[in-house]
């Protein structure tokens, strides 16, 4: 631990875990659909016979030792929650229910429990997947990138934005690789906490996997003032803790990415207010379409053409480019709201329709298909996006779970992509109005 300075509280354990030299065993949880639950170990997976073999830790609360997931709600293994078998639909639904996609709640003890159990273990891919990168890459990350050309075949920080982001089959080798950093900074407090911060988002844009996205923000001390620390408060909503995060975002000062997490748990109220304290800032045409995306969400609709016509009435846009780009998305968001009924999926007959919306790097192209009545697919047939992390798949999955443009929730990191693909969505089914 020498030289860890500050660090000299994190447990030798956590050191071990920053290079998965060793493991910790993480407790699995059986979760039934009438809310009960049963620890232990699920000691194999089976999963074209969809079943499981389980140790439970009190034999006598359960001596069964095989589940079929049809038995079962969902299951935590190795730190990450699955659902095996969705609960009844109850009707109706909250935002925050749409924004997490598990209305499950826990208590702050279960979620920092599932965090520290992920912490210690690495995800089932990580030893199967070789530590890859260009020789030519500099594995001393300076905090500041010298100055010069892009050169993401040397620069780390440049080599994670354009190299790993931009390419789904680099997410896991690329994780490993900043795995590597972390345990080749363990000596320097300054870059371990800029190397576990990295991890942290990495695990949280790239994978979704909220524990151990969580458990690195957390040793990396993310602030609510920046980025990583409103996802850090994010994970811990999506775990299943309001509370948690909330208090982390009360009475500080917040960067402006809580205004569309206030805006995912419902509190528009919120929302709306931080949106106010940015708008007579250099960056008030950014807050202006989040809240506008929020209020979308909500359902709120008359109010949510209001912000988005003040991001086109904006005179603080970056550069001439930002304002092309940001004018066309509110607009185009403002369009697709007035086709809501036109892109009802009940009044759209059965066939194949195309159209694209703007983007972040330009137009995003989708081609949806309706079959009986039912929106049968979304697929995105071009786009120049860069940053778009899951949003290509997450969000027409929504659509299609939804069967509607309404109430999608935007992926983290990537809403304008998004977003994007909800309004060419609905461009493409107005056309097929009957």
């Amino acid at each position: 631990m020498k030289g860890l300075g500050q660090f000299t509280r994190v447990s030798v354990i956590l050191i071990a875990v920053m290079v998965f030299g060793c493991t910790a065993p993480a407790v699995d949880v059986i979760e039934f659909a009438d809310g009960s639950k049963l620890n232990g170990t699920i000691t194999s997976i089976r999963k074209t016979e969809k079943e499981f073999d389980f140790d439970a830790a009190d034999r006598s609360a359960s001596p069964k030792t095989l589940y079929q997931f049809a038995d079962v709600h969902a299951v935590v293994y190795k730190g990450k929650r699955f659902v095996l078998t969705p609960k009844p639909e109850s009707g109706g639904g909250s935002a925050q229910d749409a924004g997490s996609g598990d209305s499950e709640t826990r208590t702050k003890a279960e979620v920092l429990k599932i965090i520290a159990d992920a912490g210690a273990t690495p995800p089932d891919w990580f030893e199967a997947t070789p530590l890859d990168y260009p020789k030519t890459l500099d594995l001393s990350w300076p905090i500041q990138a010298p100055k010069g050309p892009w050169q993401s075949n040397k620069n780390m920080g440049q080599y994670i934005w354009s190299v790993i982001n931009e390419n789904p089959s680099r997410w896991h080798s690329g994780i490993v690789l900043i795995h590597h950093c972390v345990a080749l900074h363990q000596n320097d407090r300054v870059l371990l906490q800029r190397d576990m911060a990295a991890l942290g988002m990495a695990y949280f844009r790239l994978l979704q996997d909220y524990p151990r996205a969580a458990f690195w923000l957390q040793n990396a001390k993310a602030s609510v003032g920046k980025v990583d620390g409103i996802r850090l408060a994010e994970c811990y909503w999506r775990l299943g803790n309001r509370e948690m995060a909330l208090d982390m975002m009360r009475g500080k000062s917040l960067n402006m990415a809580a205004i569309k997490l206030y805006g995912d748990m419902g509190e528009l109220g919120l929302a709306l207010r931080l949106t106010k304290a940015y708008s007579k800032t250099s960056a008030d045409y950014q807050a202006n379409i989040l809240a506008a995306d929020a209020l979308r969400l909500a359902g709120r609709l008359d109010e949510a053409i209001d912000y988005y016509e003040q991001v086109i009435a904006s005179k603080n846009f970056r550069n001439d480019e930002y304002e092309k780009r940001f004018k066309a998305r509110a607009q185009e968001s403002i369009d697709s709201i007035r086709l809501y009924d036109q892109a009802d999926i009940s009044k759209v007959a059965d066939g194949t329709y195309r159209d694209s919306s703007t983007g972040y790097q330009g137009k995003v192209a989708v081609e949806v298909t309706v079959t009986g009545g039912r929106l049968e697919s979304v697929k995105i047939t071009d786009h120049k996006e860069k940053q778009f992390y899951s949003s290509l798949t997450d969000t027409p999955a929504q659509l299609i779970k939804r069967q509607s443009v309404q109430g999608i929730d935007g992926t983290s990191g990537a809403t304008i992509t998004s977003q994007a693909i909800v309004n060419a969505t609905a461009k493409a089914l107005a056309k097929g109005t009957r």
